[in-house]
């Protein structure tokens, strides 16, 4: 008989390495939004008030991770930039239909709890929960040895927003001479990294020793929260698109109305250097199109005397421009004309 004891620590799982992480976690979340009576953070379940100034309120809800640019902060050893892109790539879905981002919670898979490497990941969710002004109530950390290999891990958000009845975007307001705009990616975002790392493995490239690609595989994704919600709040919105997996291509055509179709001047589309670096490792247009923002991180659809007023809401850097407009048409997206790479 074996007489050896037991416990869950041997099986590979710390549960006081957890509970350090939990304390943590419940003072750090003071930082985001927490304006909230009830505290959230290690209870079972996170409770959270609808604002007043909702008279009609719809519930959205978006949840999301950011892939294999996981891998990429891995390489770099850096954790403290993709809890923003987690929050970017919920909160960036729940404006398309006009929503404000209320509450926001991470759930973290990993092989062994590193209390180092969590803290610097829930450091920039709660960076981002700022920038989007909602409020981190809570989470899950999972300790899985044997699921995920040494230092592996994975992260998924889910958000939840508000949006009042007579403020909610739908593809009703769209109509024939709309103006469609692109709002600039802050570079890659979240998508398409598995091509990028395919492409470095093949090419052999060591990007850790090139100082570009490590700045741009590494950088944050753009939350348009603000800028966008005061234009709604303004009326100014008729339709809207969050521009991720799928890239130009397949996220436009989700919010055309039948018997329109967005016409877009690909050659309008300023492309930042990232991507024309991508295009140069032998990737077709098409494919770069499907896979990648290309520098069009955000779409909007609007009335044509609205555009100079837009602009004014946004930074130098965001500037939204025009890249097509609504016409009549059986099929929901024509592109037309070539990127200038």
């Amino acid at each position: 008989m074996n007489n050896k004891k037991f416990t869950y620590e041997k099986s590979g799982v710390n549960i006081t390495a957890a509970d350090k992480f939990v304390d943590f976690l419940s003072k750090k979340a003071k930082q985001s939004k927490n304006k909230s009576k009830f505290k959230n953070i290690g209870g079972f379940g996170s409770i959270s008030e609808i604002p007043k100034k909702f008279k009609n309120p719809k519930i959205v809800t978006s949840t999301d991770g950011v892939g294999t640019k996981i891998e990429i902060a891995n390489e770099l050893n850096k954790f403290d930039t993709i809890g923003i892109d987690l929050v970017a790539m919920c909160v960036n879905d729940l404006i398309v239909q006009g929503a404000k981002p209320l509450i926001f919670l991470d759930y973290i898979s990993i092989n062994k709890i590193e209390l180092k490497k969590l803290k610097s990941i829930i450091k920039g969710i709660i960076i981002g929960c700022k920038i989007s002004d909602c409020e981190l109530v809570g989470g899950e950390t999972a300790e899985m040895p044997g699921t995920y290999g040494k230092n592996k891990f994975d992260i998924a958000g889910f958000s939840v927003g508000v949006v009042d009845n007579k403020s909610f975007i739908d593809k009703n307001k769209i109509k024939k001479g709309n103006l469609i705009l692109a709002i600039p990616s802050s570079g890659i975002h979240s998508n398409g990294y598995s091509l990028l790392r395919y492409i470095l493995k093949k090419n052999k490239i060591n990007f850790k020793k090139n100082n570009f690609l490590k700045r741009e595989l590494i950088k944050p994704t753009k939350i348009y929260t603000k800028e966008i919600l005061l234009l709604n709040e303004k009326n100014l919105i008729n339709g809207c698109a969050n521009i991720t997996g799928g890239g130009i291509i397949d996220n436009i055509k989700r919010v055309i109305p039948n018997g329109l179709c967005a016409s877009i001047d690909l050659s309008k589309i300023k492309v930042p250097k990232i991507f024309k670096w991508v295009k140069k490792q032998n990737v077709e247009e098409m494919e770069m199109l499907k896979t990648f923002n290309c520098g069009v991180g955000f779409c909007l659809i609007i009335e044509k005397k609205n555009l100079n007023k837009i602009k004014k809401f946004f930074p130098k850097e965001y500037k939204p421009y025009q890249i097509g407009k609504i016409t009549n048409g059986k099929i929901k997206t024509l592109f037309y004309d070539k990127v200038i790479w």
